[in-house]
């Protein structure tokens, strides 16, 4: 029966696909339709009349009457969404919110998911994954056999037991369509437990025997899995678990840290990699061409784009680049405006164009120092804060610090390095380390997921700096002076290993 199933979904995919042509031969005319489409719906919202949507006709127009926001211009809205109000952001009244790691005042943000958003960006956007997947690979089975979750995790907010919060994934798994749950593994309840440890425990058991053609998530978890599949079954690589394994859906974090590890549980020959580019904001993004490393930007599924080129963001009322008139190897942070009730949103990523006919993209960074190897979202307000409060229970004196990955393989986990000078070390330098790691998650709960139970990272380690060497680094480079600031996170190992190699020297 799937067999036949399969072939179904492969014509209907075969038909779909006409929609990503539609997205290559004509982007710019469905990017207006879509912000036409978007203005219309939420004319009648607070915000819609707050910025006389009705009258907007044009993406000049929108440009200049709506200001350009981020997740604290939306903040009050969006609260008071959650506490029962509808027509604010988006038409109606929103149940369901992405959770995901919060800015420098909130632990975590609350992404609005409407129904539109769910169906016309997620939804569609998934499905627009699998027509250009089938395209790429007309015998796919994906519609046949297994593909493998590592779904999030849900709850209902504290403060209104009506109000859905978690992961993306754990939102798309809960309300997926019932003839799509017999293709995917685990079962649904196993997916979006809370408890990481005993998710991992019941998927391995779960997982071994079942016949698995694809698998997506963050590689951080995705290892762990593997690994302990691996000790079960006592097999050389995941290949020979999953005989029939194709593809990986990969994305959100950086992948060329793992992708050493992914080739030794994957050895065999046609495995296939797909980047997508997929946040709680939207699902924007896809890998089209097995062989090309952009990805096809999704103009048709209700999100219109703006970019901001780097230098442009400085300026204190910076203008957006169309992207009739982006160019290829610049970096731009990303605008989005969406069905999710996100106006002139910037997420906080920046992407370059590797091509403008199609419209790909890659992701190059975000718009402020990060970590992100791992998923943990981890930014320099989350540092700096985590910092101070274990400053307050364990006196030192803190004067530079930088923070860098320690990468995963084989035989260790990965963690962070924090390479702290300072003026007065406290008195115990273990109890110190603990107590700045635990601080740390308390203030970013993606840091506390990977760090739960040690599963997926180590705890922080600190590395002590003679006094004096981060001023005299700075000054072996030239950046002396108020505008030159030491680099407090960096998403790759570059300034600490520059950092060990001066003080190596010196």
């Amino acid at each position: 029966m799937k067999k036949w199933f399969n072939k179904g979904v492969k014509l209907y995919l075969k038909n779909r696909y006409a929609r990503i042509e539609s997205i290559r031969n004509n982007p710019i005319e469905v990017q207006q339709k879509v912000l036409l489409s978007l203005l219309s719906r939420a004319s009648k919202t607070e915000y819609g009349k707050q910025f006389h949507f009705d009258k907007i006709k044009t993406a000049e127009e929108f440009a200049n009457t709506l200001p350009l926001t981020d997740y604290e211009d939306h903040k009050a809205d969006i609260y008071k969404m959650m506490d029962g109000a509808k027509n604010v952001l988006w038409p109606g009244k929103i149940e369901w919110f992405a959770k995901s790691s919060g800015t420098t005042s909130d632990r975590s943000k609350y992404i609005p998911v409407s129904d539109d958003f769910l169906y016309k960006n997620n939804v569609a956007s998934s499905w627009d994954t699998m027509a250009i997947t089938y395209n790429e690979d007309p015998e796919s089975q994906i519609f046949w056999k297994k593909s493998l979750i590592m779904g999030g995790s849900l709850s209902k907010w504290k403060h209104n037991d009506k109000i859905n919060v978690g992961d993306i994934s754990a939102i798309l798994l809960h309300r997926m369509p019932a003839v799509g749950r017999p293709f995917y593994s685990p079962d649904f309840k196993t997916a979006i437990i809370d408890d990481w440890e005993e998710k991992i425990q019941l998927m391995s058991d779960l997982c071994i025997n079942e016949d698995i053609v694809m698998f997506g998530g963050v590689p951080t978890w995705t290892i762990v899995l593997f690994k302990r599949i691996l000790e079960k079954t006592g097999a050389k690589n995941m290949q020979e678990v999953w005989p029939n394994v194709k593809y990986y859906m990969h994305g959100g974090v950086g992948f060329d840290p793992y992708i050493d590890q992914f080739k030794d549980f994957f050895p065999k020959p046609g495995f296939k990699y797909f980047e997508i580019y997929n946040a709680s904001e939207g699902y924007f993004a896809v890998q089209d061409r097995k062989d090309e490393k952009g990805m096809l930007l999704l103009l048709n599924n209700d999100i219109y784009y703006e970019f901001i080129t780097m230098e442009e963001l400085t300026n204190e009322h910076p203008k957006t680049t169309p992207l009739s008139d982006v160019e290829i190897d610049t970096n731009y942070a990303i605008v989005v405006s969406s069905s999710a009730g996100l106006w002139r949103y910037m997420p906080g990523d920046t992407v370059s164009f590797t091509s403008k006919n199609p419209y790909r993209i890659k992701v190059s960074g975000r718009t402020k120092h990060f970590i992100n190897v791992f998923g943990e979202e981890v930014m320099v307000g989350n540092t700096d804060k985590a910092l101070a409060e274990t400053l307050k229970a364990l006196p030192a004196i803190v004067s530079e610090y930088t923070v860098a990955p320690i990468f995963m393989n084989q035989h260790k986990k990965g963690g962070h390095l924090w390479m702290i000078e300072f003026e007065k070390e406290p008195d115990n330098l273990s109890a110190f380390e603990i107590l700045l790691d635990d601080n740390l998650k308390k203030i970013n709960s993606d840091y506390a997921a990977k760090r739960f139970k040690d599963m997926a990272l180590s705890r922080l380690q600190i590395q002590l700096v003679p006094k004096g060497t981060f001023h005299k680094w700075m000054a072996s480079k030239g950046k002396i002076g108020g505008q030159n600031k030491v680099p407090r996170l960096f998403n790759s190992r570059k300034y600490v290993d520059e950092l060990q190699g001066f003080i190596g020297k010196n």
